[in-house]
């Protein structure tokens, strides 16, 4: 097995992976690059990718062994080699977190603070030019229907009166995927079981 990558652009690999999984041939064609995260020039489409957690340890542990989609004592070879690579990234929390890793996950605000701060840089061009923006979201909060309909209502109304919006909303909570139409209000959501899953994972590392 090639060595864990676990960089910063992890989220951004495993959103691409999922998104062309999901949603098939439109999704097919995206790079991983630098704001927004992932580009398709071709087609003039560019999705950021966050996260939506708390700053809390336990909580990134728990995210990252469902990316992997199994439970944490099936991941010591993967642990060993992240050790020494000097990535924790909390898939065993036996391991201590350094700081690289703290400061990471300390950029994962929870959600509505973490969509104004995402909302103001497409709109003031911090992500360039494309005919479609899309927002990719990782969180560990166990949303329902109506809790998505409040953060598609949430942009909808943030977002009447800006030059450059989003598209769509992409929401990962890694075992359900909501893909959120910010134009008509509505969403499709996807269950995603655990074999599906720990292909992101797999690929994206």
């Amino acid at each position: 097995m090639k060595t864990p990558k676990y960089d910063t652009c992890f989220f951004e690999r495993y959103a691409m992976f999922s998104l062309e999984a999901l949603l098939g041939e439109r999704y097919s064609h995206l790079v991983n690059a630098d704001r927004p995260d992932l580009q398709d020039v071709e087609q003039s489409i560019g999705i950021e990718v966050t996260r939506a957690i708390t700053e809390d340890k336990n909580v990134a542990n728990s995210l990252i062994n469902e990316m992997a989609g199994r439970p944490v004592k099936e991941v010591n070879e993967d642990l060993l080699k992240i050790q020494e690579s000097g990535y924790s990234y909390g898939l065993d929390q036996s391991y201590s977190v350094g700081s690289n890793e703290y400061n990471y996950w300390a950029l994962a605000l929870p959600m509505k603070r973490i969509l104004q701060s995402k909302l103001w840089k497409v709109n003031n061009g911090f992500y360039g030019e494309y005919k479609e923006f899309g927002l990719y979201v990782f969180t560990k909060y166990d949303l329902v229907a109506d809790e998505v309909n409040e953060i598609i209502g949430f942009m909808m109304d943030a977002q009447q009166s800006c030059n450059v919006r989003y598209d769509h909303l992409f929401i990962s909570q890694i075992d359900t995927f909501f893909d959120c139409d910010l134009h008509q209000g509505d969403f499709d959501c996807f269950p995603i079981d655990s074999k599906l899953s720990r292909s992101f994972y797999y690929r994206a590392i």
